[in-house]
Formats: C-alpha cells, structure tokens, sequence
C-alpha cells in the first residue's frame, strides 16, 4: 500500500530532524547556507541572467537570505510540525509532483562560484530533493565575486568556461589548473567544441564515477571525487575509465583508495629525515622479511653513457649490492624514456621477481603509481620529493646542506664580493639549496652578492655569470661521487682571466649508501603505514650527501668547512635558524620558531640578499619542463601540456 502524502510529510521531516540532530552534534549549523552570509556584497556585485537549464540538485545549498531557512534542515528536508500551514503546501507540492502534471515551473537562483541559492522555490527543491531527483529545472541569475585576484576565483574562471562548452554543472575543480589538466587527461583542448555526445558520455561516466566515490565513504569534505578523478586516470585513461561498469569502477577505485586520500591532504606527508623514523610492520614487509633475499630492480629513463644522473643510480644500484651482497639481488633495466616502455620494464621486473621496484627519475612517478596499483604486493619507490601517494615511497636528498657548505667556502673565496649561481629547475628543494649556499656565503662574506642564473632557461649560463664580473661560480651538484673532477660541469669553481675552470668543491650524491639504508630499513621492517604518504628526505646524518673538497680550498676555510660537515653529520646544526627575510619582504623565517622538514622541502621564495627571480613556466627550455610538470613549485600556474611539448 503506498504511503499518503501526510505519511510521505512524517517521513521527510523524521529525515529532517535526524540530519539537523547530527550536524549540531559536529558544531555545523543544521540549515541551508545563505548566501547574503557567504557573500555580504552579492546584491551588489556584477550579476548576469543564464538560460533556464537543470542544474544538480546536490548543488542547491542554500537560499538568498535568511528568510525561513529554519524550515529547512541543511538539505532542504521540511523541519515544521505536520500540521503547519507550511506542511500543508509542502503536501501540496508532493500531490503535485505525483500526478500527472508534475512540478514543472522552473525554481528561481542566484549562482555563486558553482553553488546555487534559492530566491524563488524552496518547497519545490524540498519536494524534489525527497524524491531523489538528480536535476531541477532552474532560471539562473550567476553573480561574480568582487575580489577575482584569488586562487578561488581563476578556478571559477576556468570553471566557467568549461560549464559554457559542455553544459555540465556537476564537475568543478577548485585548484587552478585542475580544469585544463583534466581537460589534456581526456584529450580535450580548452578551447574545443564538446559535441552532445561528448558531454553526455562523461556527464555519465562522471557520475558513476562519483558514485563509487561516495559508496566507498568519503566523509571528509576536503576529499573531493574530481580530485581523486584526476588521479584515477593516470593510472586509468579516460576511454578506459568511460567504459568501466559501476562494479569495475568502484573495484578500480578502491585499489587506488589509499592514494586518493592521501593526496587530498598534502600536508600530511610523513617526511622521514634519518633512516628507520617510518619503520611500522605491514604485510608487504612480513611477506619481504620472511624471504630474506629480496630482489631489487632499477628502472632508468636514459642510458648510463648517455646520462650522468643515470650512471650515478647505476653505480648506486651496483654498490649496494656489493654492500649487501648474499641479502639482496640487484637488476638494473634502461631505456624507460616513455610511459608505455616504464611500464614493460616495471613488468619485466617484477615478472622477473623484483619485490622492490626503484623508478629512478621524477618523470617515472606515473609509470610506478600504475604499476603500484597493478602490483600491491610490490614496494614501489620514485626518486621525487614530497609527492602525496601512499602506493609510492619517494625519496631525494637534503642538498641544501652541501650547498651550505660550498656556499661557505665561495664566500670565502670571492675577492670581489660576486658569486654566481647556476641553478638546476623551480622545483621542490631547490630555492631551500639557494638560501642555504647564500646563508653560508654571507657567514664568510658578509658583503656577498648572490647571482642568480638557471641552466633550465639558459644554454651558457657560465658566460653570462662571467660578463656579469662573477669569478666564483657555484654550478650543478655532482650525481656521482668523483664527478667533481669534471671541471665547471659540476660543484662551485673559480674561473681565470683565460676562461679556465678550476673545481673547489661540490655537495655528492651517495645513492649507494641511500638505497642500502632503504633495503635494510625494509628488511627490518620499516616500510611506513600503507594509507599513509611517506618521503624519504635523507642528508648527511644519514651519510647520502657528501662535500668534495679541492686542494683550492684554504686550510682556514676547510678547517671550518670540516668543522661544519661534521655538524650536520651529528644532525646538530640549523642552517636556517635566525630571522630570514625574503625578497618581497615578507618572512621566511621569524628567528624564533624553527622550520619544519616540509617548510624547507617547499619553500618557495629567496632570500633578500640574492638577485634573480624564480622563472615562470613558459621562460623554460622545451627539454627541462616535464620534470618542472612533476615537480614545480608552482604547478598552478603551469599550463596544460600541449601537442609541441
């Protein structure tokens, strides 16, 4: 027997009662959002009228003013008592919803940044919603914000953009970039026509998707499903993911399901400094422990001939298994330099039976992430800096602290106050190693001017640092030990009248000794909580950074040199204690509170005292922007990848 509309009333408004209980038991209020609350200047701001569309219910939040929203719990469920004027048009309203009619007349609603707020119609949302209705009929009066100089509000924008090609309310990043980025993930330009085919299949691919998201439990309200759609498909391509069931989708989301929380939370990275902090028994550790010959396999981009930075992750794969030798079994594999042939190595690999899979280079990150997921009995790790995925280990180290050291020595060394610095890429770490080299300069010389040039934008940044009268120069850090030999390629050099380059010193990358410290805090056990994002950020206490010294360097000035390795080697030294000030002014450091692990991985601004900027996006060369895509510090402001890149 179907239930009368008075019975239907009761029901809702039990709905109502128990949604309102909940939500002031969290602190929220238990009403609809008003938007003269959420924008005081609404009746004010630029406004203009829509065409009459369906617009997602779940997107209705609120109504214009205060008006009778007590009557509403926070979904639009009827709060009044049953014999109310207001439950007889609520009655009303369902007897007309049920016939043959229908509620047809469209509600009236004010857009603000994607969420809608009712001017005209709240009973009708109310009835609706009960219903389960997906889409309302709505005239639409969408208002701009005042402030558009905002993060929020470049999202809009591109947000808006995107609704006038497709007709789609439901999808709405709310970082910049995000949009266009999903855009170039399904193979769409920004400025692309979307035919009606087009934007009903991802309307309803979208929705499945989001579905699954829901079914899966997520609560916390900074988790959104766009967001753990633009991860879903790096690992699933869209025509892939287009064609899943609601089964197969909720399957594939749920291997992933770790990943798309810990990326909602970036802060939330574990950064390990020292080797052991993250050891917490898991299966994958029990199961790797219980062999205890594991294999370890090496995948590389480039060709160790080809590639110093490859050569020194070859050596470094070879002295760890002569370090471990009778533990572990090594293989290294080359020739990783497209998506498609990183993931028929990692198979190979792993077919091979690699337990522990090293991608070498940040461009790999995607490659093992999908073959993470593929693999969930494999430890997966990537060479990369504070990426928040918890089926990926990353793990880079501190330079910073050997840029300190030959920071020190450079200062010590310019008589005519000038240093030059060639930096590599804008990415995490990097602006940390700058400050730390200009900090330890300015210990030595306190007259010193930092010179800032960048070898991802410039072809010879040596000559332009020597016009600008630098004789002391500080270039790239050494991959591999020895490589400091290399006169001017790598580590800080003194230039001569007749352009010869004499090396003086260069923090060295021992990847031996960092991927021995990874494989026997495996074997102990310590392969970090599997929900959890954890980043290896090793330095000298861990013995993975080293300072090559030259017989250039002064007895006074190594002496000190020495005496400040040997500090940072006992982990008892602060290179960035003191009150730092940056170059728009603003702090970096107040002298009182000491910097975070993570406030130096991502900082992003210089110091006062060293001349050159930080380069945008579009002033890279071609070759040096997919590790920049990876590992920017600015990734939205970088744009969607296009066809010449």
């Amino acid at each position: 027997m179907q239930p009368t509309a008075k019975e239907e009333y009761l029901h809702a408004r039990a709905l109502a009662l128990k949604e309102k209980k909940e939500l002031e038991a969290k602190g929220l209020s238990p009403y609809p959002a008003v938007l003269d609350e959420v924008f005081p200047g609404a009746a004010h701001a630029s406004s203009f009228e829509l065409p009459v569309q369906e617009i997602p219910a779940e997107r209705i939040i609120g109504t214009r003013s205060q008006g009778r929203i007590s009557a509403f719990s926070a979904s639009f469920l009827p709060l009044p008592d049953v014999d109310s004027e207001f439950a007889m048009k609520w009655i009303a309203l369902l007897d007309a919803h049920l016939s043959d009619a229908g509620i047809r007349d469209p509600i009236e609603c004010i857009e603000y940044l994607g969420d809608f707020y009712v001017t005209e119609g709240n009973k009708r949302v109310s009835v609706l919603r009960y219903f389960g209705a997906v889409r309302i009929p709505a005239r639409i009066k969408r208002v701009l914000p005042t402030d558009r100089d905002t993060p929020e509000y470049a999202a809009y924008a591109e947000f808006m953009e995107f609704q006038k090609a497709t007709g789609l309310w439901d999808i709405r990043f709310r970082k910049p970039g995000d949009t266009a980025r999903f855009l170039a993930e399904i193979g769409k330009k920004p400025d692309e026509a979307w035919t009606e085919r087009e934007t009903r299949r991802l309307g309803s691919a979208f929705r499945g998707f989001r579905e699954a998201f829901l079914q899966l439990g997520a609560k916390d309200p900074s988790l959104l499903p766009e967001d753990a759609l633009l991860l879903f498909l790096k690992v699933h391509p869209y025509e892939e993911f287009a064609a899943m069931s609601p089964a197969e989708l909720k399957k594939a989301l749920a291997s992933l399901w770790g990943d798309v929380k810990a990326s909602a939370d970036p802060d939330a990275i574990t950064v390990s400094t020292l080797p052991g902090e993250d050891e917490k028994k898991s299966v994958i550790s029990k199961l790797i422990t219980a062999q205890k010959h594991p294999v370890a396999a090496f995948i590389c981009q480039r060709d160790p001939d080809k590639s110093s930075w490859t050569r020194g992750h070859a050596e470094g794969a070879a002295q760890l298994a002569e370090a471990m030798q009778g533990a572990v079994t090594v293989r290294t594999y080359f020739g990783a330099d497209t998506p498609e042939l990183a993931g028929e190595l990692i198979d190979e690999a792993v077919k091979d039976g690699a337990e522990l899979v090293f991608t070498t280079t940040p461009p790999l990150l995607n490659a093992a992430l999908r073959s993470a997921v593929k693999y969930p009995k494999v430890r997966f790790y990537n060479c990369s800096a504070c990426q928040p995925l918890s089926s990926v280990t990353s793990y880079y180290c501190r330079t910073y602290e050997g840029k300190f050291i030959t920071g020190l020595i450079a200062g010590a060394l310019a008589d005519n106050d000038i240093i030059g610095y060639i930096a590599s890429y804008p990415i995490l770490g990097v602006p940390a190693s700058i400050n730390a080299f200009a900090i330890g300069a300015r210990m030595t010389n306190p007259r010193a001017r930092i010179l800032l040039e960048w070898s991802c934008t410039e072809i010879d940044c040596v000559k332009k640092l020597r016009e600008k009268g630098a004789k002391v120069i500080s270039n790239r850090d050494v991959p591999l030990p020895g490589a400091h030999n290399l006169k001017g390629y790598y580590g800080t050099f003194i230039t001569d009248p007749d352009g010869g380059l004499s090396p003086v010193a260069s923090p060295v990358w021992m990847w031996g000794k960092l991927y021995e410290n990874i494989v026997r805090s495996v074997l102990s056990g310590g392969t970090g909580k599997k929900e959890q994002a954890v980043n290896y950020w090793w330095g000298m206490d861990s013995g993975v950074i080293d300072v090559a010294l030259s017989d250039l360097v002064p007895g006074g000035v190594r002496a000190l040199a020495e005496l400040l390795i040997g500090r940072l080697k006992q982990g008892g030294l602060d290179i960035f204690a003191g009150r730092l000030t940056a170059q728009d002014g603003s702090l970096i450091s107040d002298g009182e509170t000491p910097l975070s692990s993570m406030d130096i991985l991502k900082m992003d601004k210089l110091l006062d005292f060293v001349e050159g900027g930080i380069p945008e996006y579009d002033e890279l060369l071609p070759i040096s922007r997919a590790l920049v895509r990876e590992l920017g510090l600015h990734k939205d402001r970088i744009p969607p990848e296009s066809g010449a890149e």
